[in-house]
């Protein structure tokens, strides 16, 4: 009688070989095989976040040879400075509007509104997407380190290179404070039990609240102080004349106006184009002046009874989805013709799709018929497309989920079509409604989907590239792809602080990152203790994620050190030097890529000599 054959653990293993197989491998396969491979690894599924890359070369491309791959790979070229383009425009004209307004609305000031709205806003997309991956076996706290490295130190140093400015002592100490105990927390826990527990998550999450909780009381009291200080000014106003009052009074006012600076987010002038079309260096020297805008002049500038609701509303409404202005076009030289070529497709997208509410614009950026088709279209793309690109079957590509998940797309149309229809009605094309503000809902949310699938499908490309040039999975993360996952808080924070608003700007520089490695780290974490993954030093860590921390701990001590001896002056000296600690970082990794200094952390060879 034949013995029965029993599966043993390599049967196993070969029968999940397609489920846990990277999609990349495939270019380590002849040409001739590589469709059926991308058509059998799921990785060539979920891995997807827009274009199926691997997909088009190998099925729909067949590439055959090495130079064709290459000609197709400079399409995914093109299209990654499309992204570009479209990702510093949406930030540029649509999400930091939208940041300065929230902020107005929630009577924030600028560093509350960079640690709570501006940090949320910039890392909410990426914590959602390590939580989507949170089976892939990556070291997610080593990336974040690595990650945090860069926005605190590169884009930080940015923003004081860019725009000098005065910085906040306390706001300052404090939240460098927070950061590095935090930093250095998390990475006690995960070295002394080589992993991490549910209730290290959870004083994770909680450290992170009572940081935010300070940051709000702060706010509160400031407040409350600036009213007590107005009584007292207004009290010391009906006293008698006296040189002593006359000095308490001018004493009192001082503090008042000093603490008034951090009261609330005022809108500011934004420089015109003019002043930034010198060199870099030229157009780097910011200056301090803060103009304040009159927001309700801008908002009923061509505002008149006499005319039409609806006055030159068709003309209004294609002036304003143009993509290439008319005026500009005449005035540009052939390099800038050829750049705004280039942007018309991403312009057309985002003025079609996001809801502008710029305090800035004439009219507040208002466009009767343009707002009232996005009351309704806005909604209907971000559900749509948010169900089939995030929240999809991963069993198939996201495009063929769009004929199931259009009906809820659809079905916000039955609440939204009627309110564009009383909005269209009560409006008058000469100036915003009183509910204009509500505009700004869909303006954050759909800048911020945009950022997200731009930053995310940008990573993806240099991913594949990274694969295709042999660079190492773990040096890419540790690098490459950290910089392109945080081009969104480069592009954010550089362009509040070209603004006017650098205490902003550097407050998200440190909230962002302190946020995706507390709640966001140890939120990846306990999920993955509750679905029963194990996790490791290593795997958490990484082989580059010692060296992101211990530079990371000496970039933080080291901000400290200068805020106090410059008397929290951020100079243009201490951003280059910022910037070159996250320098060091690439020079450090790149040795260790290429085998010649050893990581900062266990050395197995020295570890199992001394056992």
């Amino acid at each position: 009688m034949a013995e029965i054959y029993k599966p043993n653990t390599l049967d196993k293993e070969f029968r999940e070989f397609w489920s846990k197989v990277n999609c990349l491998t495939v270019l380590d396969f002849p040409y001739d095989q590589r469709c059926d491979f991308v058509r059998s690894a799921n990785n060539c599924v979920y891995g997807t976040n827009f274009v199926p890359y691997m997909h088009l070369l190998a099925c729909d491309f067949r590439c055959k040879n090495l130079f064709e791959e290459h000609i197709f790979v400079t399409l995914f070229l093109i299209l990654c400075f499309e992204l570009l383009l479209f990702l510093s425009h949406v930030v540029r004209l649509y999400y930091t509007p939208a940041l300065k307004a929230v902020s107005r609305m929630l009577h924030m000031n600028e560093h509350l509104a960079g640690v709570t709205i501006m940090a949320l806003g910039n890392t909410l997309p990426d914590m959602f997407a390590n939580m989507c991956a949170i089976y892939d076996d990556v070291p997610i706290f080593g990336n974040c380190l690595s990650s945090a490295l860069f926005v605190t130190m590169f884009t930080g140093g940015l923003v004081c290179y860019l725009s000098p400015f005065q910085m906040s002592a306390y706001n300052t100490v404090r939240d460098l404070l927070f950061f590095i105990f935090g930093i250095m927390l998390l990475e006690f826990c995960i070295i002394r039990e080589q992993g991490i527990t549910i209730a290290e998550c959870i004083i994770m999450i909680t450290l992170y609240a009572i940081y935010i909780t300070v940051n709000v009381l702060d706010v509160y009291f400031l407040k409350r102080t600036l009213k007590s200080l107005r009584r007292e000014i207004d009290a010391l106003y009906e006293l008698p004349v006296s040189e002593e009052v006359k000095e308490k009074r001018s004493t009192v006012q001082k503090k008042y106006d000093l603490l008034s600076q951090n009261n609330r987010v005022t809108i500011l002038q934004r420089k015109s184009n003019s002043d930034n079309t010198g060199t870099f260096g030229y157009m780097t020297k910011v200056g301090n002046v803060r103009v304040t805008i009159d927001m309700e002049a801008n908002r009923n500038m061509h505002y008149t009874r006499a005319s039409s609701k609806n006055h030159r509303l068709f003309q209004e409404f294609f002036s304003a989805i143009l993509p290439i202005k008319m005026n500009e076009w005449r005035q540009a030289t052939m390099l800038l013709r050829a750049y705004y070529i280039a942007r018309a497709p991403v312009v057309f997208i985002s003025v079609i799709y996001i809801p502008l509410v710029d305090y800035e614009l004439q009219k507040n950026g208002w466009s009767k018929l343009l707002n009232c088709i996005q009351i309704f279209l806005n909604p209907a793309v971000t559900i749509t497309m948010g169900k089939a690109m995030v929240f999809r079957d991963r069993s198939k590509l996201w495009y063929y989920n769009i004929p199931h998940d259009v009906q809820y797309g659809l079905y916000s149309l039955v609440v939204t079509v009627p309110i564009a229809i009383v909005v269209f009605f009560h409006s008058n094309t000469s100036a915003p409604p009183p509910y204009h503000w509500m505009f700004t809902i869909m303006n954050l949310t759909g800048s911020m989907f945009a950022i997200f699938q731009s930053a995310t499908e940008i990573t993806v490309i240099t991913g594949v590239l990274g694969f295709m040039l042999k660079v190492p999975p773990d040096f890419m993360g540790a690098t490459v792809l950290c910089v392109a996952n945080s081009l969104g808080d480069l592009v954010a924070n550089a362009s509040m602080a070209l603004q006017g608003y650098e205490k902003m700007a550097y407050a998200a520089a440190i909230g962002s990152p302190f946020f995706s490695i507390l709640l966001g780290t140890g939120s990846v974490f306990a999920a993955k203790k509750l679905l029963g993954i194990s996790t490791s030093m290593h795997n958490l860590i990484g082989s580059y994620g010692e060296n992101a921390f211990v530079l990371l701990i000496l970039g933080l001590l080291s901000t400290l050190l200068w805020t106090s001896v410059l008397n929290f002056n951020a100079r243009r000296s201490v951003g280059i030097f910022s910037m070159s600690i996250y320098g060091l970082y690439i020079i450090f990794s790149i040795l260790i890529k290429s085998e010649i200094i050893h990581p900062y952390n266990v050395d197995a060879f020295l570890t199992s000599s001394h056992a």
